[in-house]
């Protein structure tokens, strides 16, 4: 049985979801595409460890004070989406890398659209940086947390004042 909570970030609420196994399932902002139903998430819990490690490593991230997350993930998904977020975790923190270069580096150069559904569906946004995905020509394309969101995060990242 899943466990959620939710907490603050300079984004907006987070929901933060806990899979059995106690390891962090999900990371869902507020209006997000693909978002769960909230019956998916399980009953609130705010004592759970992988909860707290999280709030922690997000709090330094947002602070500037990390660039790596270690929270442990129990990613479930397809192994193609398995794959895909794998490559996402792989992409250096402020920089950026196109659908095409992920489906290159799994091998399938003709993966693109597949590798953004799968970017799409990723449950754990931010800590796996979806955002950090962007177009051929390098424009911001599709993000599961909104456009702006996605500016704010790579701005963010490449070292723009923001808050």
């Amino acid at each position: 049985m899943n466990h959620h909570t939710v907490i603050d970030s300079p984004y907006g609420p987070l929901t933060l979801v806990a899979d059995a196994d106690g390891a962090l399932c999900g990371l869902y902002m507020v209006d997000q595409r693909h978002r769960p139903g909230e019956e998916r998430f399980g009953p609130r819990d705010d004592s759970l460890p992988v909860f707290a490690e999280t709030a922690e490593q997000l709090t330094a991230y947002f602070a500037g004070e990390t660039k790596e997350f270690t929270v442990r993930l129990g990613l479930h998904g397809t192994p193609f989406r398995r794959c895909v977020w794998q490559q996402l975790s792989a992409i250096p923190y402020g920089e950026t890398r196109t659908y095409g270069e992920l489906a290159d580096a799994l091998g399938n150069p003709r993966a693109s659209r597949a590798v953004g559904l799968a970017n799409g569906r990723n449950p754990v946004g931010i800590i796996v940086p979806c955002h950090r995905v962007i177009g051929s020509d390098g424009s911001l394309t599709g993000y599961g947390g909104g456009l702006d969101r996605k500016r704010r995060l790579l701005d963010f990242e490449r070292g723009a004042v923001l808050f």
